[in-house]
C-alpha cells in the first residue's frame, strides 16, 4: 500500500551543479541534503522542505532534455508572496487561474524544468493576481 510520496527526480544537464544550488537552494530555500555514498559520484544534487518531508532529486543526465510538461507540484503558503519572491530574482512567474479555487503559478529551473507551486483554497490569500494562463505562455514561447 502506498502511503507518501518518497521524492521526485528531476534530470539535468552535466555541469549544471552550480545554477541548481543558487536556484533551489537560495531562490526556492530548500536545503541541500547529502547524497549517499555510493551516488554522490554521479552528480546531481539533492534538496529537501518542510523539515524533509518535501524531497526533489536533479540527477545528471547526459542525454538532457528538460521536462516542459510532466513537473512536480509543490505546495507552498502565502503564494502571492512567494510567487513576487521569485519574479523579484528573475524567475518568470505565470499564474494560472483554471482550476480554481485553488490558486497556482508556473515557472522554470534555471535549466528548463518545469516546476508548478500551488496554494489550497483554504489557505489562499485573498488579494488577487492578475492570471495568464499555463498554456498560452508555455507553449506559444
Amino acid at each position: 500500500m502506498i502511503t507518501a510520496l518518497d521524492h521526485v527526480q528531476l534530470s539535468a544537464p552535466p555541469g549544471s551543479e552550480a545554477l541548481l544550488r543558487a536556484f533551489y537552494g537560495d531562490v526556492l530555500q530548500m536545503a541541500e541534503i547529502p547524497k549517499p555514498g555510493p551516488l554522490t559520484g554521479r552528480g546531481g544534487c539533492w534538496f529537501a522542505a518542510d523539515g524533509g518531508r518535501v524531497r526533489l532529486y536533479l540527477g545528471i543526465d547526459e542525454r538532457f532534455r528538460p521536462s516542459t510538461r510532466a513537473h512536480p507540484g509543490l505546495s507552498v503558503c502565502e503564494i502571492d508572496e512567494f510567487a513576487l519572491r521569485l519574479s523579484e530574482l528573475g524567475a518568470q512567474v505565470v499564474w494560472d487561474d483554471s482550476l480554481p479555487p485553488g490558486r497556482r503559478f508556473y515557472t522554470t529551473d534555471p535549466v528548463g524544468n518545469l516546476l508548478e507551486f500551488v496554494e489550497a483554497a483554504s489557505t489562499a490569500s485573498s488579494t488577487t493576481a492578475s492570471a495568464t494562463a499555463f498554456t498560452t505562455a508555455f507553449t506559444t514561447a
